[in-house]
């Protein structure tokens, strides 16, 4: 039975971040689609993404974005030097170090103002 590994999971995590940014772009062009019903309109649903609910969902599209955006790195990296395919696990390791470096100290930032 296959068990996964880093590999795997880069692959998953990738996958996933990939839906999440996707869906974002889906909402984000319907909801700027409203605008055509009026600014009256257009503001109300805008006005919706204030609510703390949604802040967390911007910090949930950040890690989406930071994550598939560094994996991609990644795997050009891997494209362009085939030698580095046996050194997948480290760059997987990296890419998280990188990512977690990144992400929560602009995550504290996001929510900062919800925490206190």
């Amino acid at each position: 039975m296959y068990r996964g590994g880093p590999g795997q999971w880069a692959w998953l995590l990738h996958r996933w971040s990939g839906v999440a940014v996707l869906l974002f772009l889906l909402i984000h062009i319907l909801d700027t689609g409203l605008v055509l019903f009026g600014p009256q309109v257009y503001d109300k649903v805008v006005g919706l993404y204030t609510h703390p609910v949604f802040r967390v969902g911007e910090v949930g599209l950040v890690a989406a974005v930071l994550y598939h955006a560094l994996n991609g790195i990644r795997i050009t990296l891997i494209d362009f030097y085939p030698e580095l395919t046996e050194r997948q696990r480290p760059l997987f390791y990296a890419v998280v170090s990188v990512f977690v470096l990144l992400f929560l100290p602009t995550a504290y930032l996001m929510l900062e103002t919800l925490l206190w």
